[in-house]
């Protein structure tokens, strides 16, 4: 493998950057690529158990996934591309790189896969983050957390995540998922809290000043840039907060469960687009203003929409499922199948008073047992890790493909 693999990186060192390429270095790159790739796929597929195991030290240490890509990188050379060369990847715009990441998206489905590794590695990743841990004592203490994509604030048993990227729309991007798995983390660990908010803050884009807006969605300018990576945001953020959402977060816990979880609930104002509208799948109970909207731009973007596919069908059924997914379909609040996403669409004006009312209903004993079995019944662990094994290459593949390259950067400028 690791004799392949050095063949293939000195074929790629001699060549252009990739829009600098000609087309018959295009198909030798290509060509050299997909044979590595091969072998890595069938390596991993016949070895994922023992390479785990190996990693781990016999499933006795959890790694998440950027520490177990770069542990196997050491371990096993060839099979995933050295910190050295990520870094590398990392400095360049998304048009000139090679597609290292294809290579972690191999090594993580095969991972993923596996029946004994990939549970593990799914604890793994709903483990709290060092940084919560750090921040937890001053959290309880004081009940404010400000971080630059989030405020996290707990009055009266309920935990305030206010997204507050107020110049992008709240525009996703790494250090977004960052600071909500933080503050998921510290609404999941902080004994005075019983049940968790997320709503958008007041923005001051000009669009929208002084309005609040829930989620633009993935920031297209840092994907164009390079700037969106597939092991620190495309599968930390499903793995991670968002996964935690559903099943809690792992604690010592109690003999009964090995999980802390709670109610949550969504408000939306303006728009849910992208992953603000993939969220909303995950959420106990969901507001929206009835001039807000709801889309998966998964047409025009060219990527897949995180969980959605794995998700939508199940609360709006198979046909709008493939009109919001494949379409490009909007939803209007004000709309007849906007209940399929949502539970109560009110007036703006009226929102903070609906939305105390759905807190004062969700903050029950009875409300976290039922969620907790609701969630086991809908989403099944097995389903979701074999979810997120295919994700893990297919998104790979897509954040490369020439179309995904050619749209964000247009996009990128002609916002610029």
């Amino acid at each position: 493998m690791a004799e392949a693999a050095g063949r293939v990186d000195d074929l790629l060192a001699e060549l252009p950057p990739p829009s600098a390429r000609t087309p018959g270095q295009r198909e030798a790159a290509s060509s050299a690529l997909d044979g590595i790739r091969a072998m890595r796929a069938d390596y991993v597929g016949a070895h994922a158990e023992a390479i785990y195991d190996e990693l781990t030290d016999g499933r006795s240490r959890s790694l998440r996934i950027d520490e177990l890509v770069r542990a196997a990188a050491r371990a096993f050379p060839g099979l995933v591309p050295t910190d050295e060369q990520m870094a590398a990847e990392r400095a360049r715009p998304q048009a000139e790189k090679d597609g290292r990441e294809i290579d972690q998206g191999i090594f993580l489905r095969g991972i993923l896969r596996a029946e004994r590794a990939g549970p593990h590695l799914l604890d793994a990743m709903l483990q709290p983050t060092p940084r919560a841990l750090k921040l937890l004592p001053g959290f309880t203490e004081s009940g404010v957390v400000q971080m630059e994509a989030v405020r996290l604030e707990r009055r009266d048993g309920v935990a305030y995540l206010t997204l507050c990227r107020d110049d992008c729309l709240n525009a996703e991007d790494a250090q977004q998922v960052d600071d909500m798995e933080t503050a998921v983390d510290l609404a999941l660990l902080d004994p005075a809290v019983r049940v968790g908010l997320l709503r958008g803050g007041e923005m001051s884009h000009p669009r929208y000043r002084g309005r609040r807006v829930f989620c633009a969605g993935i920031n297209l300018k840092k994907l164009s840039s390079g700037g969106i990576p597939l092991v620190d945001f495309l599968l930390r953020r499903e793995l991670g907060y968002i996964h935690k959402i559903v099943r809690g977060v792992v604690t010592e816990g109690s003999w009964h469960s090995r999980l802390t979880d709670k109610p949550w609930i969504a408000a939306v104002d303006s728009f849910a687009i992208g992953g603000g509208a993939q969220l909303l799948l995950v959420f106990d109970h969901v507001l929206a203003a009835s001039d807000a909207y709801f889309s998966l731009p998964a047409a025009k973007e060219g990527i897949i929409p995180g969980a959605s596919n794995f998700r939508l069908s199940r609360f709006a059924g198979p046909r709008v499922a493939r009109q919001v997914i494949l379409g490009g379909r909007r939803i209007r609040a004000d709309e007849p199948d906007a209940r399929l996403l949502v539970d109560e669409v009110v007036p703006p004006a009226e929102l903070d008073a609906a939305i105390d009312a759905a807190l004062a209903r969700l903050d029950g004993e009875a409300v976290l047992a039922n969620r907790r079995m609701l969630n086991l019944a809908e989403e099944p662990p097995d389903e979701f890790r074999r979810y997120m094994a295919e994700f893990a290459l297919q998104q790979a593949l897509r954040i490369y493909g020439e179309d995904v390259i050619g749209k964000v950067g247009r996009f990128a400028a002609g916002s610029s």
